[in-house]
């Protein structure tokens, strides 16, 4: 969003959006950043803002910011004009949904091989003529790519944290259980007992699921050797055959390294239980209803696809896996776009 200076009598959008940030952020550097404009330039807006008020709307005095009794009122109505130009945004790309140019995604990339192809073809029947791509990676980083509007919706274990801003629809939770090494391990003696002499193979401690599963270990007062780690699911499924060691692992994980499945073999965590949510998030008003059709969609592939061959590859995966229904999300003002 480009923030451009307003005559100081004509009350805008921007500025309004720009005020709604400001609040948000508890700072103009936070909300600079979360606009795409320069620190100067939301000073200007808030300035011209205050000039069509007549009176101060922001303590500048506090930390964070806070409003003036004047700016509260100012927020109560901006918020209010948010919602109706998002509503009018949303009935607007209703009528222009088969006409998207082009859709762009972050995908978790557990999603790679199980459903991102099933995804994108049941799209192009839909929308014919829009340019559809995807981009992979872990949770993070794809957050942060689609929050820097590298991308129009994401597919993640970790959604934007600003509910005023974007709308989540959640899709699945899986349930995390042991992936060991084919042969390794003997029925009739306790499993923890054997896991503690095996080597264990990590999720690579920068990525979101890596932290979980070591916070998790650690609770348990488990610290497996941290010798072998790695970022994708293939590479840790063919580690832990090759080493005849184990690892946690999700569904999502097993079926993203199917070529690798005859090698392991998976069974009930003995552990409490950990599991992990993937959602679909998308900028609140930008798209309409599409982000909950693209969602509805997703689960359909899951349910139908995916659900069965969790069931077929993995002992119990169906107990595993969870497909997640979500009604659509109540309408919250817009905190930015431009």
């Amino acid at each position: 969003m480009q923030v451009t200076q307003d005559h100081p009598q004509e009350l805008s959008i921007r500025a309004l959006r720009v005020l709604v940030a400001v609040d948000e952020a508890g700072s103009m550097a936070k909300a600079a950043e979360r606009l795409g404009a320069s620190p100067a330039a939301i000073s200007q807006q808030i300035t011209n803002l205050e000039a069509f008020a007549g009176t101060m709307l922001l303590d500048r005095s506090e930390r964070p910011l806070r409003p003036t009794p004047a700016g509260a009122l100012m927020l109560s109505h901006a918020r209010k004009v948010l919602v109706a130009v998002a509503d009018a945004q949303a009935q607007m790309m209703e009528l222009n949904l088969a006409a998207l140019p082009q859709l762009r995604f972050a995908v978790i990339d557990d999603f790679d091989a199980s459903v991102t192809p099933r995804f994108v073809a049941a799209l192009h029947k839909e929308f014919p003529k829009t340019a559809l791509s995807a981009v992979s990676g872990r949770s993070d980083a794809i957050t942060a790519a689609f929050v820097a509007r590298e991308a129009d919706v994401v597919i993640t274990g970790l959604p934007p944290d600003d509910p005023s801003a974007y709308d989540v629809f959640p899709l699945l939770t899986e349930t995390f259980a042991v992936v060991a090494a084919r042969g390794c391990l003997d029925a009739a003696e306790p499993v923890l007992d054997q896991l503690r002499l095996l080597p264990f193979v990590h999720h690579n401690e920068k990525m979101p699921i890596g932290r979980l599963v070591e916070q998790h270990l650690r609770r348990h007062r488990f610290a497996p050797e941290r010798r072998f780690s790695f970022e994708a699911s293939r590479s840790i499924l063919a580690m832990v055959g090759q080493l005849g060691g184990w690892t946690l692992g999700t569904p999502l994980n097993i079926l993203d390294a199917t070529r690798f499945a005859p090698d392991v073999v998976v069974l009930p965590s003995p552990f409490t239980r950990l599991t992990r949510s993937v959602s679909l998030a998308a900028r609140r008003g930008e798209l309409g209803s599409l982000p909950a059709r693209l969602a509805e969609t997703l689960r359909g592939i899951l349910r139908d696809l995916v659900l069965p061959e969790a069931g077929r590859l993995i002992p119990g995966g169906e107990d595993l896996f969870k497909i997640l229904e979500d009604p659509a999300p109540a309408s919250v003002p817009a905190a930015g776009g431009s």
